[in-house]
């Protein structure tokens, strides 16, 4: 009888409502969801420290465009704001890249008035543009456009 009364309150882990048919496909999709290519432009690096201030104050470290750049990452990959600050620190590692990487709570400051880019499509692979215009996030094939002029390869003759 306890276990009955307490039975409407209780968590189910309910059924999975479709099978998957699929697995390499299936398979394929997961692996595509993680994928993540991130490019930096030389216009985006000299970018990446903030403009002296010329008013009374403290100077900034970082520009928009760097606390723009690690808060797209982490709402893309969705981490928490001490992992965002890893994240950037290998990257700017990997690339070696001399950057100053903004601190989590650098990056908690700035989220409250930065418009962050939002991802287009969990399905396909994305592209993170970092280059001296800002900062874009879109799909492989928005990229092909606009640096080749076309969507498609062009046909063999």
């Amino acid at each position: 009888m306890p276990f009955k009364t307490n039975a409407a309150r209780r968590h189910h882990i309910p059924r999975q409502r479709h099978r998957v048919t699929n697995w390499s496909e299936y398979d394929t999709a997961l692996r595509q969801r993680g994928s993540l290519t991130v490019w930096f432009s030389e216009e985006a690096i000299a970018a990446w420290r903030a403009e002296p201030r010329t008013t009374r104050g403290g100077q900034p470290h970082y520009s928009a465009l760097a606390i723009r750049t690690a808060l797209t990452l982490r709402v893309v990959l969705r981490l928490a704001l001490r992992q965002t600050e890893g994240l950037i620190g290998s990257i700017r590692k990997l690339l070696s890249l001399d950057l100053a990487v903004p601190d989590h709570s650098t990056l908690s400051r700035w989220a409250e008035t930065l418009e962050v880019l939002r991802p287009i499509s969990r399905t396909e692979p994305m592209h993170l543009l970092v280059d001296s215009t800002g900062l874009r996030l879109c799909g492989p094939g928005e990229w092909l456009v606009e640096k080749y002029g076309t969507r498609k390869r062009a046909p063999l003759n």
